[in-house]
């Protein structure tokens, strides 16, 4: 009888993902689609674009109170967007 080398199928995506070069951007995607989940659905309304420039999110809030206050908060939706992605993706959010 021989011995099967069986593994998770998760496990042998995220092989395939990350050889191919797929994972870090697969990530961002997450990340970006994060953002109404994370933010809450609020601020979510007074949202426009999101996108991921170098390691920073940049998020049009259409609220210029809002802007300022989401400002103050920016270090806490840093660590609550890269703890819901599972990895350290964004080092900073830019309110526009």
């Amino acid at each position: 009888m021989f011995r099967r080398d069986v593994k998770p199928i998760d496990s042998l995506m995220a092989q395939f993902l990350r050889a191919s070069g797929l994972e870090t951007p697969l990530l961002q995607r997450r990340l970006v689609n994060a953002w109404p989940e994370v933010a809450g659905e609020v601020i979510a309304r007074y949202t426009g674009s999101v996108f991921l420039d170098n390691q920073t999110l940049n998020v049009k809030i259409n609220n210029a109170a809002l802007r300022a206050e989401l400002s103050m908060m920016r270090s806490e939706y840093v660590r609550r967007l890269n703890d819901h992605v599972g990895v350290w993706l964004i080092s900073d959010i830019r309110f526009r």
